[in-house]
């Protein structure tokens, strides 16, 4: 298991777009997504990687790079793909992003993303839908993980994403809800004096308690 802070495994890995060396060398400087699905010619599976080539320009915006694991072969990973491509609408002829085949589910038990009640009919393990965000320094910066029979909503990765970049560069937090451009929270940890150089429109917000630790602000 990698818990957030830890540097992400740089593992090496076959893909649909070849053969990946050194995964830290993949991502460069970028940040990256890497999300798990059961298994390729699924419905539910099929309408998420639809979704992330619809979303893919939005990921590039934020120098952010996709790239798809499950523990099917490469073979089938291309396949399937046109598949995906004509679900999306899309007129291109390849994925925007790469899918890992993961068939000795290495990977998969190495991340804790094997899925107990998802086997195969062979009754091998699948892979649930896991998510991971890693920073440019290559350390985890977020982690999700759905069951099988549940989509994951990429609008709220983006949203996700949003927020870590955010508060990687600013001493904010960010409130149930928020959404770019929402007022942030000024960190608890903050001095008022500090806060008051920093973010001189915040506004305490009144608490029975009287103690002012929610202060709200523009985000900056």
């Amino acid at each position: 298991m990698v818990n957030l802070g830890d540097i992400f495994p740089n593992f090496s890995a076959d893909t649909s777009d070849g053969k990946i060396e050194k995964f830290h060398d993949w991502i460069g400087d970028s940040w990256a997504c890497l999300f798990s699905h059961p298994a390729d010619y699924t419905p539910v599976c099929t309408t998420e990687l639809a979704r992330a080539v619809s979303l893919e320009p939005e990921f590039k915006k934020r120098n952010v790079k996709l790239i798809a694991l499950s523990c099917d072969g490469v073979d089938s990973h291309i396949g399937w793909s046109k598949d995906i491509l004509k679900f999306a609408g899309s007129d291109k002829t390849k994925l925007p992003y790469p899918i890992i085949a993961d068939e000795s589910r290495d990977l998969a038990v190495q991340l804790g993303m094997i899925d107990p009640d998802e086997k195969t009919k062979e009754g091998l393990p699948l892979t649930a839908r896991a998510v991971f965000i890693i920073g440019p320094d290559k350390r985890l910066k977020l982690s999700i993980l759905y069951p099988a029979t549940t989509g994951r909503n990429f609008n709220e990765i983006l949203r996700v994403i949003d927020s870590l970049q955010l508060t990687a560069t600013k001493k904010v937090a960010t409130p149930v809800d928020w959404k770019s451009g929402d007022d942030c929270m000024v960190l608890p940890t903050i001095p008022k004096d500090e806060a008051n150089k920093l973010f001189p429109k915040h506004q305490v917000v009144p608490l029975p308690s009287e103690k002012e630790y929610l202060r709200r602000t523009p985000q900056p």
